[in-house]
């Protein structure tokens, strides 16, 4: 096969010897975080300072966390497409509802069922608008049916 054909740009960085970030994020990847995400991730900072006796690994990962994170407003006023930091429910094809809201690679833990935006189920979900169906690698997951920015709720 000619080298012309071969997409180097999508090998994964560990094919390049280049390292993926702490975070689990491929290299040049944002630290998207939401507004929402970010407080409680300054608040867990905050109780990690206090906290007796202190861990002093866990203090510097929110701090590199926060220190690297790009903050995105989640849009509160379009319910029509999906967006980073909402919450989109959709209908599978047995009939049950289930909702996913995409976030950060570092607000995983916050949120009950969050997808990472740069996750293959992230970036199918942020492709969709409402009343469309949603396609994965794993094959479609159902349709859209609603979106909302959604209001956090720590797990």
């Amino acid at each position: 096969m000619s080298r012309a054909f071969v997409k180097e740009d999508v090998d994964p960085p560990e094919r390049k010897r280049r390292p993926r970030s702490a975070f689990g994020l491929p290299p040049g990847a944002l630290n998207y975080l939401t507004a929402s995400g970010a407080a409680q991730l300054r608040r867990e900072l905050n109780d990690a300072r206090r906290a007796s006796p202190i861990d002093p690994a866990r203090i510097a990962e929110l701090e590199d966390i926060l220190a690297s994170a790009t903050i995105v407003e989640v849009n509160t006023d379009s319910t029509t497409g999906v967006a980073f930091g909402t919450a989109v429910t959709l209908r599978e094809s047995a009939g049950e509802l289930r909702t996913y809201r995409v976030v950060g690679v570092n607000e995983l833990h916050l949120y009950e069922n969050a997808v990472a935006w740069i996750s293959p189920l992230g970036r199918a979900l942020l492709a969709a608008e409402l009343n469309s169906k949603v396609i994965s690698e794993e094959g479609e997951l159902g349709r859209v049916v609603k979106i909302e920015a959604a209001s956090p709720v720590a797990s």
